[in-house]
């Protein structure tokens, strides 16, 4: 999902930055915060390793 989608899905469409700022704080491993990636279909960030981390487990999933 992207950050929108899930905002959506919490209730709020117009909340993306909100979930942004959730997912930056999330340090709980059982909270799959890496599968949230951008409206352009980029990785983004990832506060458990970077962009090149998040995009090594997506592949691993075989998410992308």
């Amino acid at each position: 999902m992207t950050y929108k989608e899930v905002a959506a899905t919490a209730g709020n469409p117009h909340a993306a930055q909100a979930v942004g700022a959730v997912m930056r704080a999330n340090f709980d491993s059982d909270i799959p915060c890496h599968r949230v990636i951008k409206s352009d279909g980029s990785v983004g960030s990832y506060n458990r390793g970077g962009a090149k981390r998040k995009e090594d487990i997506l592949k691993a999933e075989g998410a992308i």
